[in-house]
């Protein structure tokens, strides 16, 4: 926005104070209920549709044989991808506390105008392919819980789809209330539903034992080798056991590294080996091509409860997805990768229940379409995973960036971690590819829209920054222009707001320029998000007089923090910095134009750039500065 400071990985952020690192959350029963509730509802759903997928993929040649390698690879998979990768790996690469994609970019120290900016861009797609796993997330999940009705009666097979889009619509629309009080209720459901599939495992393994051996990972190899495509194609099923791993990393500045880790290797992971290996252990006793195996696990008594319970899991695996999805939008738009859009707190006590209802509604409306265009889960799988995929493959070229630059591990141990673990993504990655046509396209597609939005924004809004600070001038010269004019200063405080950290931005100048006069108290205001997700309140504040009556203030945030401009003045003020009593906002909102001659390619991303910026959220909302307390001046650049 033309009011905010640069990203924070750009080159003129002037912050030179320590940031703020949060302290790790307890390792408390209430805590590790948390993380259940909050980081685990995809990758806990994902037996309901894995192994059906698997099945549907093979088609007849599913047997015994099959059934084993396949419940080998999954096993495997758990082990190495979130087990290794994420809970040891990956966490560890925690920015002042916060985890995610785009943390683990700004970690990097990577800058678009340098060498990295391939780094950056690894990031950035990768930040935006989750939102096209989270269009998709929702539909499957809760479509494959409905579905269990169908094992009980054939009756609900019409209504099945209908009911799921209900329960999807109720869960979109419940969003602007927030989840604060719901989300209390998440962990006890979610330990239930872990307790549960666990059990339903245990049942299934009590029916053939002999299941256990494909824990040996020569079955997975066995199948892999002998199958032939057909076996590399079965990867993009087995993949969908991995879902929701990203959520592990990307949530953990909510609950914390301890507890995600010990709900996993306590809770979730043991409870989803047992279900996975009880479906195959069923499966071999009673082969059924066309039957959910996850439901063929429970005894007709336990099917409906089941079924409800599966339906409340899948919806807090579809929640999770969406705030999320709220999470990310914040943070790109505090380091200056997505334009201003109107975000609000639904909680006084908990920072992370917000609702964004751009990206509600728009999430809405494609899980809706995905759901009434494909109908049933084992159909939407097939455009399910290969977002995760890509987005699993960035993360570990960015790790393999921070245990260099971080961390300063040696390039053999760098590099042997990190070809181990492409080894295995890119496996996934290439299997999920063969989904292109089947659905695939649509969250790629969706991703790749959401980083032209990024990347346009970013590079409109430094342009226009460049242009803008060209009109400035010096203080000095500033202020013997007043003299030499006989410029009026009259009672009152201004306060402009620039993204320049030096000099007299020209909003003042053509303010000057226009009214011939200049209030006794001028305050060019910026305002810088870092790349550390909070700001010590003793580093909010940089305060520099610039001449009589004129002064420069840098308000610094973290990039997970909501701006308050009118409580960082009033702190100001009680950091014994002058008092400015009542002052009147000032922003200039730009409208940029595309110079004549100028290629068809820029014309388009300038259209788009002037589009999003007169369509970004205001400052009054924002900064929540008083709308009666601001001015808003327009102005037309041409780029």
């Amino acid at each position: 926005m033309p009011y905010a400071s640069s990203s924070a990985l750009s080159a003129d952020s002037a912050f030179t104070g320590r940031p703020h690192r949060r302290t790790e959350p307890s390792q408390s029963r209430a805590t590790i209920l948390l993380a259940l509730g909050i980081v685990y509802g995809d990758l806990g759903t994902s037996p309901l549709y894995t192994l059906q997928t698997i099945v549907h993929l093979m088609g007849k040649a599913f047997d015994v044989e099959a059934a084993l390698g396949s419940l080998s690879l999954v096993f495997w998979s758990l082990i190495v991808t979130i087990s290794v990768k994420y809970s040891l790996l990956v966490m560890r690469a925690d920015n002042h506390g916060e985890g995610g994609i785009l943390a683990l970019m700004a970690m990097t120290g990577a800058r678009w105008s340098g060498r990295g900016r391939w780094l950056l861009i690894a990031g950035l797609f990768g930040a935006a392919l989750i939102y096209g796993d989270g269009i998709i997330t929702p539909a499957i999940s809760v479509l494959s819980a409905v579905e269990g009705l169908n094992v009980a009666t054939a009756i609900f097979k019409p209504y099945t789809m209908p009911i799921a889009l209900v329960i999807l619509l109720g869960l979109f629309a419940l969003q602007n209330r927030g989840s604060a009080s719901v989300g209390k209720a998440f962990g006890p459901i979610m330990l239930l539903w872990f307790i549960s599939i666990g059990g339903l495992g245990v049942f299934g393994i009590f029916r053939h034992p002999q299941v256990l051996v494909a824990l040996d990972p020569s079955y997975g190899l066995r199948l892999l080798t002998t199958h032939g495509f057909l076996g590399f194609a079965m990867l993009g099923g087995v993949f969908l056991a991995l879902t929701g791993g990203e959520a592990l990393y990307a949530d953990m500045g909510h609950v914390g590294r301890a507890p995600i880790r010990i709900a996993w290797y306590c809770i979730v992971l043991p409870a989803l080996i047992l279900n996975y290996v009880g479906q195959v252990a069923t499966f071999i006793v009673s082969p059924d091509l066309d039957s959910n195996p996850f439901f063929k696990l429970a005894p007709s008594v336990a099917l409906y409860p089941l079924v409800a319970l599966a339906t409340l899991a899948t919806i807090i695996a579809s929640q999770a997805i969406i705030t999320g999805s709220f999470s990310m939008t914040r943070q790109a738009m505090q380091l200056g990768w997505f334009p201003g859009i109107r975000i609000r707190q639904t909680s006084a006590d908990e920072y992370g229940q917000i609702y964004v209802p751009f990206v509600n509604w728009t999430m809405m409306v494609m899980t809706i379409a995905l759901t009434a265009a494909f109908g049933t889960s084992d159909r939407l799988a097939g455009a399910y995973g290969t977002a995760v995929s890509t987005t699993m493959v960035l993360t570990t070229i960015l790790l393999f960036e921070v245990t260099r630059r971080q961390w300063h591990w040696p390039l053999w141990q760098s590099g042997g971690i990190a070809a181990i673990l492409l080894s295995v993504d890119l496996g996934f990655f290439a299997a999920n590819l063969l989904k292109l046509f089947e659905g695939g396209w649509i969250p790629l597609t969706f991703g790749l829209l959401v980083f032209i939005v990024m990347i346009t924004w970013h590079s409109g809004i430094t342009t226009l920054h460049r242009r803008n600070a060209m009109h400035s001038e010096t203080p000095v010269a500033f202020l013997a222009r007043l003299t030499a004019e006989g410029i009026v200063r009259v009672p009152g405080t201004g306060v402009f707001l620039t993204r320049l950290g030096k000099g007299m931005p020209p909003i003042i100048v053509n303010y000057v320029r226009q009214t011939r006069s200049l209030f006794e108290t001028v305050v060019a205001l910026s305002v810088s998000f870092e790349s550390t997700p909070r700001v010590r309140p003793a580093d909010r504040i940089r305060c520099e007089k610039l001449g009589e009556g004129l002064w420069h203030m840098t308000v610094h945030f973290g990039f997970v923090e909501i701006p308050d401009l009118p409580s960082a003045i009033s702190a100001a003020r009680r950091e014994g910095l002058p008092a400015w009593d009542r002052p009147t906002f000032y922003i200039e909102r730009y409208d940029a134009v595309s110079r004549p001659k100028r290629p068809w390619l820029s014309r388009w991303r300038i259209a788009l750039l002037a589009f999003m910026s007169r369509n970004s959220a205001h400052a009054v909302d924002r900064f929540r500065i008083p709308s009666r307390e601001l001015v808003e001046i327009g102005r037309r650049i041409e780029l």
